[in-house]
């Protein structure tokens, strides 16, 4: 019997017509449900890199990265090239990598450690904060050159938080702090608390799947679900009990799932024992009450894990209850993870490894072992979300699912679908649900997802003629550029 559920029409991606398909994306994302075909989409890809990596706020790394004037290190926004660097002043730059000569890219390492970036093509040179200094045979090639005026490019803005730097490729919209919200109670339980800092613990892990960016995404944006069946075996191996790889609600801890400001955490509870997602008492020892409030102190105390997304492409984890062999006990650790989109069917997953400064170099490379073991390239963790991971995004792409009305099921507690229970005492901000079992989380992500890649970025479009005009974070940039014209 042929389904009722409305379909993404085969006219609006024959024909490319991006706003009939997102109309029809948002009728199905009030209905708490998302076509299959955006998890494998050129379309789709091609929107978000201009309408939502093109202008949101991403993840570069973390200022530990490079604690020297002069360190640097090469990241990406999307597909796009970065050289993130401490200048000789201390100051961090996001410079874009390509010589303004020829275009070519002037970084060849991954890391080091420098004054200077020379162009490899014809020889220009740059400090590391992007000035023009050397111009090979000058006085005759290039007489009239105003080398101020060819510097590199930088990110239109950089910013950071408790560590983290940002940066972003609009000129215009929300500030970084408006950006993060109130999301920065959760960030500073994971940051803030010991003296002294995090800090990144060796170079981050990357590798290349063959998956969409929102499947990660989306799976850091509240998914409990499905740890008890996709993670089934690091119980079995002895790696990880009922209460972080059980199925969910099977443990004895209090499951919160939080929504705030965009983004989400997730935590488990274990009330009124001193927990701290399972640190060897030496860090415990450097985690400081002034250093938060002391509701973020007493979350922290009895949370066994914490995980999390930052809209739209960065993700935490602090898991406890989890080691690297049965025979050693579980200990705490902090990962970030970025989903770098490489294409419509293709991620690059990257993987740091965080400890307290103040550290022994014992204890932190316990933690390095632990974290890479689960969720590096070859962890335990890793290979399952990412053989199920891969699926998504094949059958995604299939003509069956381009040419029927095959959507996704995100109404896992919805109150169309469920007992929906709140949390109206937990201390921090945003909504709180009182149990694991709901996918509001990802509906949240999803419509964040649809509303910047609805708004459109073109540059030649009147603001007063767009229909969201409003709400669009480039309405003043699209207005200077019509001014000018």
């Amino acid at each position: 019997m042929p389904s009722t559920e409305r379909a993404v029409s085969s006219e609006a991606r024959n024909t490319g017509d991006h706003d009939k398909l997102l109309t029809e994306i948002e009728a199905l994302l009030e209905e708490g449900k998302l076509p299959l075909e955006t998890f494998n989409s050129e379309t789709i890809h091609e929107l978000e890199l201009n309408r939502l990596f093109g202008r949101e706020w991403i993840f570069i790394g973390h200022e530990s990265e490079i604690p020297e004037e002069g360190d640097y290190a090469r990241r990406y926004i999307a597909g796009d090239p970065f050289i993130f660097v401490r200048d000789m002043t201390g100051e961090i730059q996001v410079l874009f990598d390509s010589c303004r000569h020829r275009g070519t890219k002037i970084c060849r390492a991954e890391q080091g450690n420098t004054s200077h970036f020379r162009c490899p093509y014809h020889g220009w040179t740059y400090k590391n904060n992007g000035e023009l200094v050397g111009v090979p045979q000058k006085d005759v090639a290039f007489k009239n050159l105003d080398q101020s005026e060819h510097g590199l490019h930088s990110a239109p803005r950089v910013d950071s938080y408790a560590g983290l730097v940002f940066a972003s490729l609009s000129e215009s919209g929300e500030s970084l702090e408006e950006h993060l919200g109130e999301f920065t109670w959760y960030l500073d339980i994971q940051f803030k608390l010991p003296d002294g800092g995090m800090e990144v613990i060796g170079e981050p892990h990357r590798w290349v799947v063959e998956t969409n960016w929102k499947t990660g995404a989306d799976n850091f944006a509240g998914d409990s679900y499905h740890t008890g069946f996709a993670h089934h075996s690091i119980k079995q191996l002895g790696l990880g009990g009922d209460d972080t790889v059980g199925v969910a609600g099977a443990g004895e801890t209090k499951d919160r799932h939080i929504h705030c400001d965009g983004h989400t955490t997730s935590t488990r509870m274990v009330e009124g024992e001193d927990v701290f997602m399972t640190y060897p008492d030496e860090i415990v020892d450097l985690f400081n009450p002034d250093n938060v409030t002391p509701d973020q102190y007493e979350a922290a105390k009895e949370a066994l894990s914490f995980t999390g997304s930052v809209f739209p492409n960065l993700a935490f984890l602090n898991f406890g209850d989890i080691t690297d062999d049965p025979k050693k006990d579980v200990t705490g650790f902090l990962g970030l993870r970025k989903w770098q989109p490489l294409g419509p069917n293709k991620t690059e997953i990257w993987s740091w490894a965080l400890a307290p400064k103040r550290a022994s170099e014992e204890t932190k490379e316990r933690i390095y072992k632990v974290y890479m073991s689960n969720f590096g390239p070859s962890g335990n963790f890793e290979q399952d979300d990412v053989t199920i991971w891969n699926g998504i995004t094949d059958v995604a792409d299939s003509t069956f699912a381009k040419q029927h009305d095959v959507n996704l099921n995100y109404q896992m507690g919805t109150e169309e679908m469920s007992e929906v229970a709140y949390d109206e005492q937990w201390p921090g901000p945003g909504t709180v649900y009182a149990i694991n079992l709901e996918e509001v989380g990802m509906q949240k992500f999803h419509d964040q997802w649809f509303d910047h890649l609805s708004t459109p970025r073109d540059v030649d479009e009147s603001p007063g003629d767009c229909e969201r005009a409003s709400e669009c974070a480039l309405a003043n940039e699209c207005e200077r550029t019509r001014d000018s014209e």
